[in-house]
């Protein structure tokens, strides 16, 4: 590689899919701005910028993007800057790149569900980061053929999720029990949350032989319903190391978390999706994804993952070797 690259991020998602390739690199070659959404989930972080969220908007997708332009470091040690996913911080920072005239590496590229609402507003944020960007790290073929299809002017490379790349050594671990891991989060979700929570509740309160277990989000519009859920296990956040312990134990996975869709699918777990579309549809065709838009429909469909739990299809999300790929594009070609 030619110079360092500035890695921005500030969730624990993204963390989790930039670590690998961080593993691949000498510290000397990059320097990471930390965006601060999940601090208390990122301790120890070894990071060189940092930005502070000071409140300047009552918006708070306006106050990230206004902290992120205004406090983006100016430096000529980094002459490139790589972002993941489609949160308001990866986009804010992607912008403030393209700004500034620098290259834009993307992570996780191509990703489409087509709808600006759902999942909202990171589809937004993932179309026009890509159309900023001059290298597209796209998970799957899909992903390469939606950006190919927009015409973006950056170069696309399929490689994989790198996320699954933390799973390999989880693998062989595998088994189905009598657990069913639910998490759900997503704003889009927020105004239906107390349905969901009820749904769920009756459902686990029939099938009694199974254990529902549900690591509570923090978010206020979440966790105000936490009390409906009597017949689940109500468990506070857990780390990635104990969640992915739940997920290779388990029978299925209730969600609406994309970041599950996929691990899920990479342990040959079913998973009900709790929305109206996926930006991952490559899991529908694999068989390991179960669309459910509405609360109503959950029931019935639980009824059937659980007679019918079984799979074993490849994964369509990688290989568990996407960082290698992506250091090794870097390397050769940049």
């Amino acid at each position: 590689m030619n110079g360092k690259i500035l890695f921005c991020l500030g969730t624990r998602p993204e963390w989790l899919k930039i670590k690998p390739i961080l593993d691949l690199l000498n510290r000397d070659q990059y320097k990471i701005l930390f965006t601060g959404q999940h601090e208390d989930l990122l301790k120890g972080l070894d990071f060189d910028y940092k930005i502070i969220m000071e409140e300047n908007s009552s918006n708070r997708l306006n106050n990230i993007f206004i902290n992120c332009l205004k406090q983006f470091p100016i430096d000529n040690t980094f002459n490139s800057v790589l972002v993941q996913g489609d949160t308001a911080s990866a986009y804010a920072c992607a912008l403030a790149a393209f700004n500034r005239g620098l290259k834009i590496y993307y992570l996780e590229a191509g990703l489409r569900s087509y709808n600006l609402r759902h999942p909202y507003p990171e589809e937004a944020y993932r179309q026009m980061i890509s159309r900023i960007s001059d290298v597209n790290f796209c998970p799957t073929e899909l992903s390469k053929k939606n950006l190919e299809s927009e015409m973006v002017s950056g170069k696309n490379f399929v490689v994989g999720n790198t996320v699954l790349d933390n799973l390999v050594e989880y693998k062989d671990k595998c088994e189905y029990t009598n657990k069913v891991l639910v998490t759900l989060h997503r704003r889009e979700n927020h105004d239906l949350m107390e349905n969901w929570f009820n749904t769920l509740d009756d459902i686990a309160k029939k099938h009694d032989h199974l254990e529902f277990i549900i690591p509570i989000h923090p978010n206020p519009n979440v966790s105000k319903h936490k009390d409906l859920l009597t017949n689940l296990t109500v468990v506070d956040p857990m780390s990635h190391e104990d969640l992915l312990e739940l997920l290779v134990k388990c029978k299925f996975v209730i969600t609406d978390s994309g970041g599950l869709q996929e691990e899920g699918t990479f342990f040959n777990k079913k998973v009900i999706v709790c929305r109206i579309t996926t930006e991952r549809p490559e899991g529908k065709s694999s068989g390991h994804l179960h669309m459910c838009g509405v609360p109503y429909a959950l029931s019935e469909l639980v009824d059937k993952i659980n007679k019918n739990h079984y799979i074993n299809s490849p994964c369509v999300y990688g290989d568990g070797n996407s960082s290698e790929k992506i250091v090794r594009i870097l390397n050769e070609k940049f």
